[in-house]
């Protein structure tokens, strides 16, 4: 007879403990662990076990390689991610907020490779659906345009059932949606449960390795955006992906976190439409497209994601408080970088911030972390604060030090040249850099600045009422 005994997981790092704590000693995060009722499988292979049999050590010359080339994913986007197209036998793991397009993307990658287009002959690709039923995918698909007959869905979260199915068909592609919904008979604690969630993706992973037939994984995400269930998920696959957005903004953006087998600084940028997630080929133009020039609080960054520049609108408003504190509001660049920012303007630019609210966007729901939109987020607050407009044929690039000078950042020529592409005459860069710089693009004046308050004489041009005693 199997054996039952109690133990107490932890929800946030995934360790066992034998009895209850109110802090785990493992993570140190209170209320955390969960009591489980944890279930010894009988005689026979267990949850998770190798599916491949006994293994011998192989000398690395005579290992065989054959049959790992990528497969090509026709989504651009998606393939710039994973770094090339889907290796076999890869385990991605991807999450989001609720309703942010996972599963329409993983539809319409079901969809791509499921034809000839994506190289080779076709072949099903299975789509297992643990938490919508089979007639809820067929709407969503239908909505999409897409109706391959190679595509076979399977609405199921027994994992002996699924595995049962991925041994009849081979599917060439096994998306399952999600990992939390998946419960094993192995095992007595509950579908979602930290037992549950880690074994059945062990078992699945390991199906995936010996049958090397890629695998995607949806995973929840709490409250504070983390993945749910234990960080052990994260380790155990190849690739983790992030698809990101604001609930009012038609953008999203696919992170990657890790990846074995490619670059974890690439992001792959889609709008949602009708029918389904849109590749956006060029976003710098896609976020500027409702710009209004010459408008007092609007500034230029040329950012960096991964090896793609991109051109970002920063906005800057400041307002005279009504409170004893004012407010200081970030959406969409960090909220101590941009005190740091406002400490350097007051301190080194004689700008009055003291007694002024100040918000700070980037337009399109962009999250911009790298310090070379520091010169761009300086310069729209004062544009804001002195009501004096930034010319609207200028970027900006480079990091503001606590002294007040520009610092260098990497990959300038790239920077520039996508500025060019998109009209813009004059970038501003360090003047460390700009002295350096061998090859500049016809028609683009590069002009470099030693200091922020340099940088603010040579950007705000003449069009409107001062900050007074600035």
């Amino acid at each position: 007879m199997p054996k039952s005994k109690t133990r107490y997981v932890c929800q946030s790092c995934g360790s066992v403990q034998p009895k209850w704590m109110g802090k785990c000693p493992d993570c140190g995060e209170w209320n955390t662990l969960v009591e489980t009722v944890v279930q010894e499988p009988a005689a026979g292979r267990p949850v998770g076990a190798a599916l491949t049999g006994g293994a011998a050590p192989q000398p690395l010359p005579e290992i065989p390689a054959d049959g790992y080339e990528r497969i090509p994913v026709p989504i651009v986007e998606l393939s710039r991610v994973l770094g090339g197209g889907i290796v076999p036998g890869s385990v991605v793991l991807i999450s989001g907020d609720p309703g942010i397009g996972k599963s329409t993307l993983l539809l319409q990658l079901c969809d791509a490779l499921a034809g000839p287009a994506a190289g080779g002959q076709p072949g099903p690709v299975l789509y297992v659906s643990g938490e919508e039923s089979a007639a809820q995918i067929k709407l969503r698909a239908e909505r999409m345009g897409i109706r391959s007959p190679n595509i076979l869905v399977l609405a199921e979260t027994h994992l002996e059932s699924i595995a049962a199915q991925i041994e009849k068909l081979q599917p060439r592609l096994v998306v399952v949606d999600s990992v939390q919904s998946i419960y094993s008979d192995a095992i007595a604690s509950g579908a979602g449960s930290v037992t549950q969630v880690r074994d059945c993706a062990a078992y699945l992973l390991r199906m995936a390795k010996a049958q090397t037939f890629p695998l995607f994984l949806v995973g929840h995400v709490t409250k504070e955006g983390a993945i749910a269930g234990p960080r052990v998920l994260e380790h155990m696959v190849d690739t983790v992906l992030y698809l990101e957005g604001e609930r009012f903004h038609s953008f999203r953006l696919l992170r990657s976190a890790k990846n074995r087998f490619g670059s974890t600084n690439e992001v792959g940028v889609f709008e949602m439409a009708d029918k389904g997630l849109v590749e956006v080929r060029n976003p710098s133009e896609a976020f500027l497209a409702e710009r209004i020039p010459n408008a007092p609080g609007s500034a230029i960054a040329v950012t960096m994601e991964g090896t793609r520049p991109i051109l970002v609108e920063v906005q800057a408003l400041t307002n005279p408080t009504t409170f004893s504190q004012p407010r200081r509001t970030a959406n969409g660049v960090d909220f101590n970088r941009l005190l740091l920012i406002i400490a350097v303007l007051s301190k080194r630019a004689r700008a009055r911030l003291a007694d002024q609210d100040v918000f700070v966007n980037v337009v399109g729901g962009l999250q911009v972390d790298e310090p070379a939109a520091d010169l761009a987020i300086a310069v729209a607050i004062a544009s804001s604060a002195r009501n004096r407009a930034v010319a609207a044929d200028l970027a900006l690039v480079g990091e503001v030090g606590l002294s007040g000078e520009l610092r260098s950042v990497g990959q300038i020529p790239r920077r520039i040249n996508e500025a060019a592409k998109l009209g813009f005459t004059r970038v501003l860069i360090p003047q460390s850099v700009a002295r350096k710089l061998e090859h500049r693009p016809a028609g683009l004046e590069v002009v470099g600045a030693r200091s922020l308050r340099e940088a603010l004489e040579i950007t705000l041009v003449a069009g409107g009422a001062e900050e007074q005693g600035s």
